[in-house]
């Protein structure tokens, strides 16, 4: 029988991130969910959705009703749904008590919809997506300081979010203070000290703490690492998953090319290429058992579906269908090598 998890999810934020006045424009939450629905490979389609909570997909503050349709929009193309991103860019977790306040109110308004989509059966796996909301440059200005401000709207986000049930999941991005390198991450996570919180692996953004963007100091490979050097890249990765791997409950298949992007007001990070890019420095089925399998290859299982991201990809590329099935068909290979049945 062939492997049925994790399920295979594509992200409808994409659609947003890095679009706007001084990019292009959104591409609509109804468009991202059709496109979804009609990538199919063999008779293999996407399991179901990631959303973010966020204009111009969705408003944080809508009625039950506004909830009860978004369920609705979804589940009509039969895709389930999984991790949800709570926008919480308004109030930096380490900026004024105001500021983490807006921080809090908006994990929690995500943990209800969360909450409220699990109980109509349509959400049976997923976290909330959380950073730091706050720049590696902003953060280096008091680098001890600005993390036990990230730990405590944290500490105080996980407990609000306990009532709801939920996980909140750290994105793991060079762009974000407090996680711009993997030891940054687990400094803060030890420091946060709640069972609910974990890290979010994307397999483009990740890939870069190897080269130790926005702290060199915690570069794993070698200052003189060509891309062609498969061995010690694996090397290099093979230390970072071991290390992170544990923290890790939510995952996000990519490629990436090796260099640092960034379109509309979104800083640089990890690029974002397509799953067939020719420049792509990722073997995304194998590397992908790196985060998936621990240090003897048995299966973690920690999480119950995987996702595919691909932030600030071109509209005309969005809107080819041949792009979500060369996606799909990424994602398959993932769970051919490294799913199992239920």
């Amino acid at each position: 029988m062939e492997n049925n998890y994790p399920k295979l999810h594509n992200a409808t934020w994409p659609g947003i991130v890095g679009k706007g006045p001084d990019s292009e424009p959104a591409i609509a939450l109804d468009t991202m969910l059709e496109m979804t629905a009609a990538a199919e490979v063999d008779g293999v389609k996407f399991d179901g959705v990631d959303l973010g909570l966020f204009d111009p997909h969705y408003d944080l503050d809508t009625s039950d009703d506004g909830v009860k349709r978004l369920a609705d929009k979804v589940s009509k193309h039969g895709l389930e749904i999984g991790s949800l991103v709570a926008p919480i860019w308004g109030g930096p977790a380490m900026g004024s008590a105001e500021d983490r306040k807006t921080f809090v109110e908006m994990v929690k308004k995500s943990c209800e919809i969360g909450q409220k989509l699990r109980e109509m059966g349509l959400r049976p796996n997923g976290i909330v997506r959380i950073d730091s909301a706050s720049s590696p440059d902003a953060w280096a200005k008091d680098p001890v300081g600005n993390t036990k401000l990230i730990a405590q709207t944290w500490r105080e986000a996980c407990d609000v979010a306990a009532d709801y049930g939920e996980r909140l999941a750290a994105e793991g991005e060079i762009c974000w203070g407090g996680m711009h390198s993997w030891k940054k991450v687990i400094e803060t996570m030890e420091m946060v000290d709640r069972p609910n919180i974990g890290f979010q692996a994307d397999m483009s953004h990740t890939t870069l703490y190897l080269l130790g963007y926005n702290a060199p100091e915690d570069r794993v490979l070698p200052v003189d690492f060509e891309w062609g050097d498969r061995a010690t890249f694996l090397e290099g990765l093979k230390k970072l998953t071991a290390a992170l791997r544990p923290w890790t409950i939510d995952f996000h298949v990519a490629q990436n090319d090796g260099t640092v992007h960034g379109t509309g007001s979104h800083d640089k990070t990890g690029r974002h290429c397509l799953a067939t890019d020719p420049n792509g420095k990722l073997d995304i089925a194998n590397d992908a058992g790196y985060w998936l399998r621990d240090e003897s290859g048995v299966l973690t299982k920690a999480f119950k579906h995987i996702c595919w991201d691909g932030c600030m990809f071109a509209n005309d590329v969005m809107t080819q269908p041949k792009t979500w099935n060369d996606i799909l068909a990424a994602m398959i290979q993932v769970r051919k090598q490294h799913g199992w049945v239920e």
